[in-house]
């Protein structure tokens, strides 16, 4: 494989936002060892390996499917976080490639879920909750099922980034779900949940014309615009109830530039700022931002 084609795998991979789903995965392991004391690393390098698999299956099918939308998209005007990767459009990888990469990415994690399971005897609930991860992240854009499609996408999103792999990693290490990972979970699925609707944005008339039924296409920018204010606002309140659950306190000193920087985008979101392409496109940056903020900063307030 000649460097460029390397190059070309690796955007196709879109390692920058495997961050999105390892960040909470690492924070479920970060809050098992600080409940127990204790932390098994190699489990916690297998499973974190497993979900970085299932990301890559998730962002690999999502560039064969919706590679109609990427290209009208890309088309109606480039948005660096929406309309894939473009490699597939360059013609660098082809099409078929990707699908293939998809499916060798979710038997490898299914491999890995089974040396989990089996192995290190990590719980009976190791392997469905892989497959479930499996389904939500594959099928959001992949046949038959298509989440994205059906409007769906933005829950299942939710739920998989959010809940899904803070319980994940932490039942991993200690075969238990207690109370303090779904309080924990609830700030990651209100930002991601707020990642997955501003990039809806800039896809609109992509999406409208190639039939997906995302909550944008449904309703409509102005209406889904007070859903992602109101979604902001629903991370400062379940931050605060993560505390009240038992996150240390000094989460909120790590948590204050995270605050600051969700004050802005609702501020540019209530003003209609979206409606400008650079403006949308740096919304949408600022809004994964706050969505690792909240992990990151969740975990700095455990280890330090």
């Amino acid at each position: 494989m000649n460097i460029k084609k390397l190059k070309a795998w690796i955007t196709l991979s879109r390692l920058p936002f495997h961050t999105v789903g390892i960040f909470p995965f690492i924070l479920g392991n970060v809050l098992a060892w600080y409940n127990t004391g204790v932390i098994d690393w190699t489990v916690l390098f297998w499973g974190t390996l497993c979900v970085a698999l299932i990301l890559s299956a998730t962002y690999y099918s999502g560039e064969y499917y919706d590679y109609e939308t990427d290209n009208l998209s890309s088309e109606l005007g480039r948005n660096r976080f929406t309309g894939g990767s473009q490699v597939i459009q360059s013609g660098l990888i082809p099409r078929h490639h990707a699908l293939i990469a998809s499916l060798v990415s979710v038997s490898a994690a299914l491999v890995i879920g089974f040396i989990l399971h089996f192995y290190y005897d990590t719980g009976a609930f190791t392997l469905p909750l892989g497959i479930i991860g499996i389904l939500g992240g594959l099928f959001y854009s992949a046949k038959p099922v298509q989440w994205a499609y059906k409007g769906l996408g933005e829950i299942w999103i939710g739920f998989c980034y959010g809940w899904l792999t803070v319980a994940a990693s932490y039942y991993l290490q200690t075969g238990k779900f207690p109370n303090i990972i779904h309080w924990t979970s609830l700030p990651i699925i209100f930002s991601i949940f707020n990642v997955i609707l501003i990039n809806e944005f800039p896809d609109y008339l992509a999406d409208k014309r190639t039939g997906k039924q995302n909550l944008v296409v449904r309703f409509g920018k102005s209406k889904m615009s007070k859903i992602y204010i109101i979604f902001s606002i629903g991370i400062w309140i379940s931050y605060l109830i993560a505390i009240w659950a038992g996150i240390p306190l000094k989460a909120l000193i790590f948590f204050l530039p995270v605050f600051i920087l969700s004050l802005i985008t609702i501020i540019q979101v209530f003003k209609k700022h979206y409606k400008e392409h650079k403006a949308l496109e740096n919304i949408c940056a600022k809004t994964l931002i706050i969505n690792l903020g909240v992990s990151v900063s969740f975990i700095l307030a455990i280890c330090f």
